[in-house]
């Protein structure tokens, strides 16, 4: 899970004190973090598809927007699908990042 890459924009930190203002902010943002990790995962398969079908006889389009459609489609599909466990620990680090901001303001 590329978590690590999410970014969350800009976000008036010092307005958070206690555990439970990171933990609303973290919700309030987890649906765009979603689909940041689901917009990488759509980008590695889609990568992967086309090495697995080079040489073969199946091609695949080469048409951006084709690409660019798989993409939103499995970030928008990633979101919406995604089990509990991985949304707690995509908040946790959400969580995380915030602090990091909070600390280094």
């Amino acid at each position: 899970m590329a978590t690590h890459n999410i970014k969350l924009g800009n976000i008036d930190v010092s307005r958070l004190e206690t555990d439970e203002d990171f933990r609303r902010e973290a919700k309030r943002l987890l649906p765009s973090a979603l689909e940041q990790v689901g917009t990488v995962a759509g980008e590695e398969a889609w990568n992967a598809m086309r090495k697995a079908f080079r040489g073969s006889t199946i091609k695949m389009s080469d048409s951006a927007s084709e690409k660019r459609k798989f993409i939103q489609e499995s970030a928008r599909e990633y979101r919406q699908t995604a089990d509990a466990k991985t949304k707690r620990e995509i908040e946790a680090v959400i969580i995380e990042k915030l602090r990091q901001m909070r600390h280094t303001s």
